[in-house]
């Protein structure tokens, strides 16, 4: 199974409604494809995993080996109400706490900011291909997600450490993400993520080439009125190997108010009479012109 891959290099020249086309296929179909030539700095990304994992085996190792999880694999076995993972989570938007998280070096913290500057912009630029994509004004789930200061947007920092018995724990359990646009930069060699599709899980590769990995979030399905899909995932504990993964999320607000694009909404509220007989006159053209003029008529208009 193919999964997706928007190329946004193909988004300037000729080839641009081919690309906006596989995008809104993406996230209606699968709700999670890769993105390629995105135009992050590469440096930058390879910094960033690289003073993570400096981080992780400097402050994070020890302690999660010497926690009770662990301990609970050999004594107890399966352990289904607990994830084999190493994390920390960093706010950016509207404020940050980068420097306030205790252990985190200068050299870490400027590079995650660095990174998170350009992130945001291609957040906001996919965010805007959506609203293109559903017929909505290129701004609306920016500003959907705007509280007094702007969306929120925040950094899972988590390291899947090497597990004895992956058989009896997960890296991460099944769910769907709660927010908006999640953008991961993941390990380049170990796996373990999968995605739930047409009643299978489907294995994520590592990503290559700088790829990065976008799902779509509980809010842009009620957005976008379960046009665009937030699909169930999980992560795979794994034997061989430490698995990276920085999981950033394009969020609403806490204080914003989430609803259906009223565009998107199909017509309610409307007499079967009075659709009957907007019917009889437009029956042999499309029905999408037909259902807006409906709801129009709605609306008591």
């Amino acid at each position: 199974m193919e999964i997706p891959v928007i190329d946004f290099s193909k988004l300037e020249g000729e080839e641009r409604s081919a690309t906006m086309s596989l995008l809104h296929q993406a996230c209606e179909k699968w709700g999670f494809f890769m993105i390629e030539n995105h135009g992050i700095d590469t440096y930058l990304m390879d910094n960033v995993k690289q003073l993570v994992n400096q981080h992780y085996e400097a402050n994070m190792k020890k302690r999660f080996y010497e926690s009770e999880l662990p301990m609970s694999l050999e004594k107890k076995g399966n352990i289904s109400n607990t994830d084999w993972e190493s994390t920390f989570f960093v706010w950016h938007r509207p404020t940050s706490n980068i420097y306030e998280i205790q252990g985190l070096s200068k050299e870490l913290c400027k590079a995650v900011d660095d990174y998170i500057d350009q992130l945001i912009k291609l957040a906001e630029n996919l965010s805007e291909l959506m609203c293109e994509n559903l017929g909505l004004e290129k701004s609306y789930i920016k500003e959907a997600f705007s509280g007094s200061k702007g969306p929120s947007v925040g950094t899972k920092v988590a390291i899947y450490p090497q597990c004895p018995r992956p058989d009896l724990v997960r890296g991460l359990r099944e769910h769907t993400d709660a927010g908006g646009i999640i953008l991961l930069l993941q390990d380049e060699q170990v796996p373990g993520l999968e995605f739930f599709k047409d009643g299978h899980w489907v294995n994520i590769p590592p990503s290559k080439n700088n790829r990065l990995f976008v799902n779509i979030g509980d809010q842009i399905e009620i957005l976008s009125n379960g046009m665009y899909k937030s699909i169930r995932h999980r992560v795979m504990a794994e034997k061989d190997g430490n698995r990276l993964s920085i999981a950033t999320f394009y969020n609403p607000a806490g204080e914003a108010i989430i609803s259906p694009a009223p565009k998107l909404l199909y017509p309610c509220h409307l007499r079967f009479q009075d659709y009957l007989n907007f019917y009889s006159k437009t029956k042999f053209a499309e029905k999408g012109p037909r259902f807006e003029s409906a709801k129009t008529l709605a609306n008591g208009h």
